[in-house]
Formats: C-alpha cells, structure tokens, sequence
C-alpha cells in the first residue's frame, strides 16, 4: 500500500511481504562484481574509522583547551581585571563546547572590546538595509564569517528549545510571519547582546524564574 503525504511516497509493508522481498533470489551481476563492492566497502569503513577518531581527539582537544582557560581565569593568570569570560559564555543556554570554541577562536578581539556592533555582523545577524528614493528593502547580511555564522546559528536553535524567553521570542517571530532562519537570526541577535552585557558586568546567566517567564 503506497501512503503520500507532504509529496513524498512511503511504500508500507508486512513483515511477511518483506521476508519474501528478502528472500528472493539475488539480482545477477558479473563476476567479481560483489567482492569489488565488499572491498570498496571495507575501504569506505575503514577510513570513517579515521576520521570518528580524529573527531573525537579533536573533541577531547577542544574541552581540555577550555578547562585551561577556565582552570587560569579561576587562578587569575593571564586574565587582567580577573575576567572569567570563558565561564560568563559557558553559562548561556545553547552555548555548548562547539560554539564557544568557535566564538573564542574567531572573535577574541570583538569579544574582549565587548563590541556587539562587530559580533553581529561577523555573525550575520545584522540585516542590511537597502535605500533608493522611497525604495527600502532589508535583507539578510551575506558578508559573514562561515563558521561564526553556524555556531551562533546552532546556539540560537538550542537556545530557543531550553530558554523560555528565546523560546517566546522565536515563536512571536513566527507569529508575526518570519520564517524559521529569520526567527533564529532574531534570537542569535538577542543572546548576542545579552553575551555582551555579561561580559562587561561579568556575570553568569541565571536563568528567569517563573514569576518573569509570565511577565515575559
């Protein structure tokens, strides 16, 4: 039985139809044809084996470059004015290992200067708007940095599943027509300045109680 829904076709069958299907004769190839694939296989497997543990080193990389910054901000070395920014970063929602790595490898000068005006048009969040007479158009900035770009993208995206008022602001964006990139580019822009002023007082997040999630 064929099912469509969303223009696409599922084709659904019974668990006795698809040990028949299984069990069916296998289609002819030429000699040497299913050990050609058996060996490209082994070869495709082996190298995903590399590369999951060259991800996975750079993952333990990455946290333990962290952990020292965290560990020198808490002993103050090499932070002046005992800054602990790596800790301020760590304690916003959807601000995971990735995502910091990437804002503090990519933006430490903009970071250090607290410059929001910077971030958000390193990280494409900051429209552009178009004049000619009483033409205006404002479209999404396309001049970014790539990986900036992706990082606060997927921090927006986590964001708006565990913070309740990025969650509230994405679904007032859609309310009011914005599509979903749109939406999320509105919520990176949010939690970027918020970055930014905790920064400069050097503050943790703390996340809102229920009395401000209902004035929110």
């Amino acid at each position: 039985m064929a099912c469509r829904r969303a223009g696409s076709s599922v084709r659904r069958v019974t668990a006795d139809q698809l040990l028949e299907i299984l069990r069916a004769p296998a289609i002819a190839v030429a000699p040497g044809t299913t050990e050609a694939a058996v060996a490209h296989i082994e070869s495709v497997s082996e190298r995903l084996r590399l590369v999951h543990r060259q991800l996975a080193d750079a993952k333990r990389e990455i946290a333990r470059l962290i952990d020292v910054l965290a560990d020198s901000e808490d002993s103050g070395s090499g932070q002046p004015g005992g800054q602990r920014d790596v800790t301020v970063l760590s304690s916003l929602p959807g601000v995971g290992q990735t995502v910091l790595a990437t804002l503090l490898a990519e933006a430490p000068q903009a970071l250090a200067r607290r410059d929001y005006k910077a971030l958000r048009c390193m990280c494409g969040v900051a429209p552009v708007t178009r004049r000619s007479g009483k033409y205006k158009l404002v479209v999404r900035r396309m001049a970014a940095h790539a990986r900036l770009r992706d990082a606060v993208y997927h921090w927006a995206r986590v964001a708006v599943q565990r913070d309740p008022v990025s969650k509230a602001k994405y679904a007032a964006l859609r309310g009011r027509g914005h599509g979903h990139a749109r939406a999320l580019r509105s919520v990176s822009d949010r939690l970027l300045a918020v970055a930014c002023a905790m920064l400069r007082t050097q503050t943790c997040y703390r996340p809102p109680c229920p009395a401000e999630e209902n004035a929110a």
